[in-house]
């Protein structure tokens, strides 16, 4: 179903998917409108990750090269819901590159998570450009053997099915591929 997965986007697009799945990737190509080639098209990425290790600061860099210069990058690793409405200004889509680590970002801090998401949801509603957001799937896996690790599995089930209702469209990456699990007719202006 090739029509599914290309542009135009409708508002609001969630990409879920474990670990190296290809999620980020495709989601990217979803923004720019280069899932099946030809030039980007200009884009917001907001980046959720803080470089705390060498490793992730490794990652950070990778996703940088990959994305090229056709992106203008916020980061923004707490008020997710004010950086989504400062990017809609510039009036191009919004790649939010993840969920998981804003989450992680949000339980370090001591956030109220049920009203960050309720603040996410009341952006997403209000913005006029299409939302494409990154998240792991987590549950599918082992259950985390902390207290912490399975209050952090249990929060980002509860965000990624709060996300997944609001989403027009939700996209399960697996080994690189993509599922449409949900594409909700939207009606154009």
């Amino acid at each position: 179903m090739e029509h599914i997965t290309t542009f135009p986007l409708p508002p609001v697009t969630l990409v879920l998917g474990g670990a190296r799945s290809g999620k980020s990737t495709h989601a990217e190509k979803l923004v720019t409108g280069t899932l099946h080639g030809g030039a980007p098209r200009p884009a917001v990425y907001i980046a959720t990750a803080e470089a705390g290790d060498v490793e992730m600061a490794t990652r950070i860099m990778a996703h940088r090269a990959r994305r090229g210069g056709a992106w203008t990058t916020i980061e923004e690793p707490l008020k997710l819901a004010e950086a989504v409405e400062a990017a809609a200004s510039h009036g191009q889509p919004i790649l939010v590159d993840c969920l998981t680590l804003w989450l992680s970002n949000l339980m370090h801090a001591g956030a109220d998570l049920d009203e960050a998401a309720d603040d996410l949801v009341r952006a997403l509603d209000e913005v006029r450009v299409p939302v494409v957001m990154v998240s792991n799937e987590v549950g599918l896996g082992i259950v985390p053997d902390t207290p912490l690790g399975r209050a952090f599995r249990d929060a980002q089930g509860r965000l990624n099915m709060r996300m997944a209702a609001r989403a027009d469209r939700v996209i399960l990456m697996a080994a690189g591929l993509p599922l449409t699990m949900k594409d909700r007719p939207v009606a154009r202006p």
